[in-house]
């Protein structure tokens, strides 16, 4: 059986990189022409190619899936077609036995996710929006046009919320805002820095302006009298160290988008939002998309089987490559849909993440179960089922 599994491990390995390779290509030129717009003085060709390719890791995360759904068919019909897949099958390799073999090759293909989703796509999305940021002035992720937002409580029942205009890999940070609110959400002072970075669970501000709220003040027009007092005053200070929950990791998970974040930078970006009682169901979401993303690999490789195993008379590889590809793209939507209805009508996020892939498991169990007893499934429809003889 090792002899058989190298060697559907090859042609599989063979088949799936080519697929993956021209769907690469495919679509990196489908966005080459929808970002050909964008070229100008700043924005030169060279950097629309260097974006491309920074995107590549995104766009092979997205169709791994199925790249390898169409590289098993692929290989399998090919098997098929020449008589192997019979040869193995006649020296008593049953369906579900080779379809563990597939599965044992799909191996590899989780282990190559898992790295790409952890370390590479989270790196490449990072630069990717640095270079954005610096040559078209915009970026994907959580920033808006006024910069990044962040609230926090500040440990005595008050809050604080910063704005940042530009976020640093490193943790430093440019264009500070800081608004501080005691109990009752009440503004108590307002500090702007040129500068800053977060480093040891401490923000360091550089040449800071604070603009202090006096409490008097804040009575005195509750009570719509003039106060005694001035009702705010302006101090400078060269550095302000203010302790804060905020790591150079939560930064960097503001940036990315939550698909695109690494399974422990996004578990503790959705501790963070709920210790400061923030919205988490799109990062809850992603967060169980990503932990069965490596099942929907093993899914893809379970589709692939009863579809090789399929007798066609005509059309041969060409008709089982289209059902797999079908298959493949109606699974895809069939995400998509259960993403966005989960989202809409309040679904567990287990249920948006795992009923797609369930479903699809369950359907081709199902599929390879009725080839592997076909015969019996049609002596029974013939001998128990009053129009089972017309099918003989």
């Amino acid at each position: 059986m090792r002899t058989t599994r190298r060697y559907l491990a090859k042609e599989i390995y063979r088949s799936s990189a080519v697929v993956l390779i021209a769907l690469l290509g495919l679509f990196t030129f489908f966005a080459l022409i929808e970002e050909l717009d964008k070229v100008g003085t700043r924005f030169t060709l060279l950097n629309l190619f260097y974006m491309q390719a920074l995107a590549l890791p995104s766009y092979l995360y997205d169709l791994l899936p199925i790249g390898v759904l169409i590289g098993a068919v692929l290989a399998l019909a090919g098997l098929a077609q020449r008589n192997e897949l019979v040869i193995l099958r006649v020296s008593g390799v049953s369906g579900f036995r080779l379809l563990g073999l597939l599965w044992l090759v799909t191996i590899p293909w989780v282990v190559g996710a898992f790295i790409l989703s952890e370390v590479i796509t989270p790196a490449a999305d990072l630069k990717a929006s640095d270079v954005s940021l610096r040559l078209l002035g915009k970026t994907e992720g959580g920033r808006m046009s006024s910069g990044y937002w962040f609230k926090e409580s500040d440990g005595n029942d008050g809050m604080r919320i910063i704005n940042i205009t530009q976020l640093a890999g490193d943790g430093s940070v440019t264009g500070i805002t800081l608004y501080e609110f005691r109990k009752g959400q009440e503004l108590t002072s307002m500090s702007q820095a040129a500068s800053g970075r977060f480093t040891n669970g401490s923000l360091h501000m550089h040449d800071v302006t604070r603009t202090v709220i006096d409490d008097a003040a804040i009575a005195a027009l509750a009570d719509a009298r003039r106060p005694d007092e001035p009702a705010t005053r302006v101090e400078h200070v060269a550095e302000r160290v203010l302790p804060t929950t905020l790591t150079p990791e939560r930064l960097i998970a503001r940036v990315l988008t939550p698909e695109r974040m690494s399974i422990l930078d996004l578990s503790d970006y959705i501790h963070y939002l709920r210790e400061n009682n923030l919205q988490t169901d799109r990062q809850v979401v992603a967060l169980w998309r990503k932990v069965a993303y490596p099942f929907t690999l093993f899914v893809m490789m379970t589709i692939a089987a009863p579809i090789a195993f399929m007798q066609t008379r005509r059309g041969g590889v060409g008709s089982k490559v289209f059902i797999g590809i079908l298959l493949g793209v109606g699974f895809f939507m069939a995400n998509q849909l259960a993403l966005n209805v989960g989202m809409l009508s309040k679904w567990a996020p287990w249920v948006t993440a795992l009923i797609p892939n369930l479903a699809a498991l369950a359907l081709a169990f199902a599929a390879l179960l009725l080839m592997e007893n076909q015969h019996s499934v049609r002596r029974f429809m013939q001998t128990r089922l009053p129009w089972g003889r017309t099918l003989g």
